[in-house]
């Protein structure tokens, strides 16, 4: 029997990572990395929130993914809601999704907030140089 897989793309800030699921016993990779070696410990557990809001349907699945660019929270972050979607969209069952989006509504619709670009004037996006008039 052939295995079915699903190819599902998300972003967060300036990190990209791609989800491709299928049937398996529960394995999953990042960047060909199985997920319990990944460092620190905080991007970990926020990439595996989607699975345990699952509960036992994890098994069913084997997820690897592919992530680049940004820092590794915003990468840790695009790895979720990649598996949050890929979950959905293999899975299909209305539950999942409605458990995902009221533990964090982020996970599914991602998070639309960017840093804001450096203007002339000062060293930042915002500061400038002080001026004195005494």
């Amino acid at each position: 029997m052939k295995k079915k897989s699903t190819l599902i793309p998300a972003s967060r800030k300036t990190a990209k990572a791609t989800a491709v699921i299928s049937r398996g016993t529960g394995k999953v990779f990042i960047n060909k990395t199985p997920v319990e070696i990944i460092t620190p410990l905080m991007a970990r557990e926020r990439m595996l929130t989607p699975l345990e809001l699952i509960g036992d349907q994890r098994d069913k699945v084997d997820i690897n993914i592919r992530v680049s660019g940004g820092g590794y929270m915003g990468q840790a972050e695009a790895c979720a809601i990649a598996i949050s979607r890929a979950l959905i969209s293999h899975l299909k069952t209305k539950d999942i999704k409605t458990r995902i989006s009221e533990f964090d509504k982020h996970l599914l619709s991602g998070d639309s907030r960017r840093s804001e670009s450096k203007k002339f004037g000062g060293p930042g996006a915002r500061r400038r140089k002080q001026k004195s008039y005494r």
